[in-house]
């Protein structure tokens, strides 16, 4: 006699991210879908299911804020993550990993627009925007165009050569109480400013007052800044060029 088939259609389960998943279609144990509360569906086994371990593309699988998503960008190939995945897993590091902040506090309170919570959506824009510099390792940059930003996203990100972006490098750490460039000279009892050129600390001279001091390093800075943009004129997008050639230092940075 032929056994009763078992019908478990509409039993539910979570799987290891906490998102509800119940059959929808059960064939044989081997064979059956299950659909997550969000509409997404997966072919899988029965046991999978009850292990809990149907993988949904939607879940906050990376530091409980990304998500893979549907799409046409792989975060592996033969088991090795691809370039663009790991640049979008280091994004997400930087921003939310709190064991990274004590060591790195300048990215402690930045953020990850919500379109990039989802990989695929960051991974469209990284093809649209990455580009490379020979002999340069590209960064992603959040704050050359618009100062002081804390949030990566698509309208104030860009990739830059490591060279340009170490220009806008900040110690606050170390710079003490006065502004950058300058610092107080006990032996002469004057401000001093100094200016880093060429991975070099250039000196600057002597000033009576802070604001002279700062002026100084102001008028070296962005000097500087204006000959690496045309070093790299030719072999960096228009509006990077642009943002450097107008960039201004000011004493409150």
């Amino acid at each position: 006699m032929a056994r009763n088939k078992i019908d478990r259609i509409g039993v539910t389960n979570y799987n290891t991210y906490g998102s509800k998943m119940t059959i929808v279609k059960y064939n044989d144990c081997d064979n059956i879908i299950v659909q997550f509360e969000n509409g997404y569906t997966s072919k899988t086994k029965y046991i999978t299911f009850t292990k809990g371990n149907v993988k949904n593309p939607y879940d906050k699988s990376v530091l409980k804020i990304g998500y893979v998503g549907e799409g046409d960008f792989k975060c592996s190939v033969n088991g090795i993550h691809t370039k663009i995945y790991n640049a979008w897993f280091n994004l997400l590091l930087r921003c939310y990993d709190e064991k990274l902040h004590i060591k790195f506090s300048t990215y402690k309170n930045c953020t990850v627009d919500e379109k990039w919570h989802c990989f695929q959506n960051f991974a469209i824009w990284y093809e649209d925007n990455y580009y490379e510099v020979k002999g340069q390792k590209m960064n992603l940059d959040k704050d050359i165009l618009f100062k002081g930003n804390k949030v990566y996203s698509p309208e104030t990100c860009m990739f830059v050569p490591q060279e340009i972006n170490t220009l806008f490098i900040k110690c606050d750490k170390s710079r003490g109480d006065y502004p950058l460039g300058v610092c107080f000279d006990k032996e002469t009892n004057n401000f001093s400013a100094s200016c880093t050129i060429n991975k070099k600390c250039k000196k600057l001279g002597r000033y009576s007052s802070v604001d002279k001091a700062f002026l100084s390093y102001k008028h070296c800075k962005e000097n500087n800044i204006k000959i690496i943009a045309n070093k790299y004129k030719s072999e960096i997008p228009n509006i990077l060029y642009t943002a450097m050639i107008n960039y201004k230092v000011e004493i409150t940075d």
